[in-house]
């Protein structure tokens, strides 16, 4: 059985979509049809029911999915592993944060493509946050991605720590507050805030923590890059509360520590037996922070 079908199938299969299935795996739509056609042929059954209302996996399709998915994962570690020379190759798909310029995480990967450059990198934000991208490595879409909930989120998942960061608080740099040591939460219980939107790690865990405390906060302004969150406060949009670990060097701000210690954890996440590349991959993670 051809590996790339088998791929174009479980990218349909996840997607429910051709369109998208093609942008997912590189590939052109009546490429992806001919595949999944020619596999369904292969099977002696039909995997999609296609028409006007979209595409929908069938009985058969439910099936052997989860065979194909086996089947899929087996040959993305066998792709991955070292060759006779020692030397990995093969695909690696790393999910990351929609802004990661300021981390750690482009000079990690610059080094790991340069020690292992017969590993093909693609690289995948979103724009929905943590949970999403756990979402596509379970679904073996990523094989390794950055993840800003708790471990106790992903179960299913293997999750490593990277680091571990209080939240801070961001002002304008003239504002009332900004001459503080330190604030505690019911001082900021009149502000107006900016932040990131649910379903982004940072987020979600900072909003569990002030709901666990009564606090209720007023949130202005969502947006999707952190790091231009300061540059929203700098402005006067309103302040906001980050992980230290995300907050960029910017300019207008002032940073005032938190009272209460509400902590961020800065995790990797992926498939409990990863293969040879995304194993070398977290290790030189976990060795950066």
């Amino acid at each position: 059985m051809e590996t790339r079908l088998v791929e174009y199938a479980i990218a349909v299969a996840d997607e429910l979509s051709f369109t998208r299935a093609a942008q997912r795996v590189y590939a052109a739509q009546s490429t992806v049809s001919a595949g999944v056609r020619a596999l369904e042929r292969e099977l002696g059954t039909a995997l999609f029911e296609r028409d006007q209302r979209g595409v929908r996996i069938t009985a058969a399709g439910e099936a052997v999915l989860p065979a194909l998915r086996a089947l899929a994962d087996a040959e993305a570690r066998a792709r991955t592993a070292a060759d006779p020379r020692g030397e990995l190759r093969g695909e690696l798909r790393i999910g990351v944060f929609s802004s990661v310029s300021y981390l750690a995480i482009p000079r990690v990967i610059g080094a790991f493509h340069r020690e292992h450059p017969l590993v093909d990198l693609r690289l995948r934000a979103s724009s929905s946050g943590s949970a999403e991208l756990a979402d596509a490595v379970r679904r073996g879409r990523l094989d390794l991605s950055l993840y800003g909930l708790p471990a106790a989120t992903a179960p299913d998942l293997a999750v490593h720590r990277l680091a571990t960061t209080p939240y801070a608080v961001i002002l304008g740099a003239d504002h009332e507050l900004a001459s503080r040591a330190g604030l505690a939460l019911k001082d900021l219980a009149a502000e107006r805030f900016v932040d990131a939107p649910v379903g982004f790690g940072n987020r979600d865990v900072l909003d569990a923590a002030l709901s666990a405390r009564g606090v209720v906060r007023d949130v202005r302004a969502e947006v999707t890059e952190t790091s231009s969150i300061p540059v929203f406060v700098a402005n006067g949009l309103g302040i906001a509360l980050l992980p230290e670990l995300l907050i960029p060097p910017s300019e207008g701000i002032t940073i005032v520590p938190l009272n209460e210690r509400i902590t961020w954890e800065f995790n990797v996440v992926t498939r409990t037996s990863p293969g040879e590349a995304t194993a070398a991959l977290l290790e030189q993670l976990l060795a950066a922070y």
